[in-house]
């Protein structure tokens, strides 16, 4: 079924003030003992500059005809970062009524695909739910075939939950974990009706405990930049840098390299491992979805 905003909205103020401490915001600790962790809804409530009864509301998932301005006060409140923040409006939005984002079928143009093939590190398009899309020879040859796969096991949150394989290649994978399922939250936020993004988290959380725990704590997080440390079958140990970069154009879609800095033993790798995938797939050019 589809992700509710209402509930969304309510599970997420709710973590987000439970990993506050009176510390955390400047606030005496005194009175009865707390229970549990995490500030109170009264202490939110003053910190946001609203009354308890209304703060409940909104937590309770009442959104309804709220300004951005008191989002932006809850915000500030909750030491919301950037993604967080966006994720909120995104939830408020879908609640109040705002424009819907309906899912369109996903389309890499041809000259995507030839840009690809002329990255020359290890390149990959994806789209909404982590699908992979599209990509070129040096990505197959770091992250496996993904030609050989059907269509719609080409998608990071399947891959890293469901595939031993990809629990050896990422050193630290749970952290590789947690950054997917912080993309899916974000997807869920934008589009709660996606019933593709729906019948997936479905299906993780009956066949991952790991996803279902990372699920439950609803973090989010934008595709950006960063490092990744793989172990390659085939080259050993590599130290890549990852950047994320949206389509103008089409904000569905984004292109994510991947490099190593320049004359490092991972940079030496790499070239081992790109010259393997050129001998590999030298006939051939991007792999293409066929959803």
């Amino acid at each position: 079924m589809p992700v509710d905003p209402r509930t969304e909205l309510s599970e997420f103020l709710r973590s987000r003030r439970a990993r506050l401490s009176p510390d955390d915001v400047g606030l005496p600790q005194f009175g009865r003992t707390r229970r549990v962790p995490g500030l109170r809804r009264e202490e939110l409530a003053q910190l946001a500059g609203v009354s308890v009864a209304y703060y409940t509301r909104l937590e309770q998932g009442n959104g309804r005809n709220v300004s951005a301005e008191v989002w932006d006060s809850i915000a500030r409140a909750l030491q919301l970062s950037e993604a967080e923040h966006a994720h909120l409006r995104n939830l408020t939005q879908c609640r109040v009524g705002g424009p819907k984002k309906k899912a369109q079928r996903t389309y890499v143009r041809p000259a995507l695909r030839h840009l690809l093939d002329n990255v020359g590190v290890p390149a990959y398009i994806g789209g909404r739910r982590s699908d992979v899309l599209a990509w070129n020879p040096m990505a197959a040859a770091l992250f496996g075939d993904w030609s050989e796969l059907e269509p719609r096991e080409r998608n990071w949150a399947r891959l890293i939950f469901l595939q031993p394989s990809y629990q050896d290649l990422f050193v630290n994978w749970q952290s590789k974990a947690a950054d997917v399922v912080g993309f899916l939250r974000m997807d869920a936020g934008c589009f709660p009706d996606d019933p593709e993004l729906a019948a997936l988290v479905g299906e993780l959380s009956l066949k991952s405990p790991l996803f279902r725990k990372l699920w439950a704590k609803h973090d989010v997080k934008e595709k950006s930049f960063g490092t990744k440390v793989v172990r390659h079958p085939l080259v050993g140990e590599m130290t890549l840098s990852y950047e994320t970069l949206r389509m103008p154009s089409e904000p569905e879609l984004f292109l994510t390299t991947y490099h190593a800095e320049p004359g490092s033993p991972s940079a030496q790798a790499l070239q081992l491992l790109a010259s393997w995938g050129r001998d590999a797939t030298r006939a051939g050019t991007s792999v293409q979805s066929q959803a």
